[in-house]
């Protein structure tokens, strides 16, 4: 069974069949399902998700190049939204909402200017520290800075940090999604209690730094996404991506790994699971 880290069903992309896709996902070995909020809007579509399909969950959260207009009443917004969710625990219900994100630093473009999306960054990282949840880190052309301002924030031992050096405080660990930087920079963010997400970019002949770092990495610091409907893996590049395509980025972990694709999809699967803190099957 595979577990999709990082999808965006609520995209318009999915507007045509959104439902008939979803409800194709059991059959197409893909168990779990994360829907990544990027802005205010689709986080609380993403909890919307999360509620009508059993096997969704939520992650709410802005990511930096939505920061503009955001003000502090909407980081109030996601704080509530969380904290509901939690109440359902307390009827039996299982929580939904597993992450904050996605956030973090978009340098490719202009604008949002930097001074911005670090203010954004920041504020609800102190946010996910607050709550004790795992965060969702989108991360272009910005690693030193993305790394530093993580640094500041990782306190105590996240549950995959080899971090052990303890002080008060909520831990901050999670996941550098659609990882793009080299096998080393890896391991720095690895060392601060986060796993590293791979989607089909691996499977791209002239992915070079991604295919150098799946063959670097422990697999158990490893997690499998799609960003659907974006990225899709070849041999369907350039098409609408949903997590159906995750079957090519298995199978292209494994040749790098050199294991078979059952070990790809159980390791990943576990650490999907102790990152968001659900459990497993």
């Amino acid at each position: 069974m595979i577990f999709e880290t990082h999808a965006h069903y609520d995209d318009r992309a999915f507007d045509d069949d959104r439902e008939e896709v979803i409800e194709s996902l059991k059959q197409e070995n893909i168990d779990r399902v994360v829907n990544v909020g990027a802005d205010m809007a689709s986080s609380k579509i993403s909890v919307e998700l999360s509620e009508r399909y059993d096997n969704f969950y939520a992650t709410v959260g802005v990511h930096p190049s939505e920061v503009e207009g955001l003000v502090e009443e909407d980081m109030e917004t996601l704080e509530k939204l969380i904290i509901t969710d939690r109440e359902k625990i307390k009827d039996g219900q299982r929580k939904k909402i597993v992450a904050i994100g996605e956030i973090g630093l978009d340098y490719h473009w202009d604008e949002p200017g930097r001074e911005l999306q670090i203010k954004w960054f920041k504020e609800q990282l102190k946010l996910a520290a607050k709550l004790n949840m795992p965060v969702v880190i989108h991360s272009r052309d910005a690693a030193e800075d993305t790394y530093n301002i993580l640094e500041e924030y990782v306190k105590g031992e996240s549950v995959f940090s080899t971090n052990t050096s303890g002080g008060e405080g909520n831990k901050i660990y999670g996941i550098i999604h659609c990882y793009s930087y080299t096998p080393e920079m890896a391991k720095r963010f690895i060392n601060l209690g986060f796993v590293i997400g791979i989607g089909g970019v691996l499977t791209f002949k002239n992915a070079k730094k991604i295919k150098e770092t799946a063959k670097e990495l422990p697999l158990d610091k490893i997690v499998i996404e799609t960003d659907c409907p974006y990225m899709a893996p070849e041999p369907n590049r350039g098409k609408r991506n949903d997590s159906r395509n995750l079957k090519y980025v298995v199978e292209a972990l494994a040749e790098f790994k050199e294991t078979d694709v059952e070990t790809i999809e159980k390791v990943t699967y576990e650490n999907a699971c102790k990152v968001y803190d659900v459990p497993q099957v």
